[in-house]
């Protein structure tokens, strides 16, 4: 399957291109949400789903938009907006891997396609639970999934799961305080959780 990884790398090398060019910008929205997300409202609920949705393409600081739901609406709202956003954003990736199939089949043979959603049909929604913290990864991820014809209930099911611990522990740390130094605790927290899930899941193997 080698031009399969080679399209996944250079899926991510072109969001990574995206990422840095949206960052060298300094697109104010993006840089620094706080003026937009600094009272409840129906306005700061719609920006803070928008910018995870977003996060598809632009580099969101999403930690930062999670912990404002908590801190603004509380931890059970601020958790249902955060799932809310990011699991809008596996399915749009998702939407635009399954768009774009043509033109992948036209760089990857029918029997590199075949193997790599065999592959994805066992694997999947491992993959997909597994690198919903991790930035580029979970994007590119859940576009490859839509390449491969995943099966979009379960698509969206990997998305809920992999996203919920993340949504709750944000939403936990805004409602209790908002420093940098809390957000900073629950990144650790979630990417620790997912490296467990992935040891536990190579010991199953």
């Amino acid at each position: 399957m080698k031009r399969y990884w080679i399209l996944f790398c250079g899926l991510l090398v072109v969001l990574l291109l995206v990422f840095v060019a949206a960052m060298a910008l300094e697109i104010p929205l993006l840089t620094d949400p706080e003026p937009w997300m600094a009272e409840r409202g129906f306005g700061t609920a719609a920006i803070g789903v928008g910018l995870l949705l977003a996060d598809i393409v632009l580099p969101v600081p999403s930690s930062f938009v999670m912990m404002a739901h908590g801190r603004l609406f509380g931890p059970v709202l601020g958790t249902l907006l955060s799932l809310v956003g990011n699991v809008g954003l596996t399915m749009l990736g998702y939407g635009i891997g399954l768009a774009g199939r043509r033109r992948i089949n036209r760089f990857v043979p029918d029997d590199e396609c075949a193997r790599a959603e065999a592959m994805l049909g066992r694997w999947g929604l491992t993959a997909l639970i597994l690198t919903r913290p991790l930035p580029l990864l979970a994007e590119s991820v859940a576009i490859m999934a839509g390449a491969s014809r995943m099966h979009p209930g379960k698509v969206m099911l990997a998305a809920i799961v992999g996203t919920l611990p993340a949504a709750v522990l944000y939403a936990l740390a805004g409602a209790m305080a908002s420093s940098m130094a809390s957000g900073m605790l629950v990144f650790v927290l979630v990417v620790l959780l997912a490296g467990l899930s992935i040891l536990f899941t190579r010991k199953k193997v």
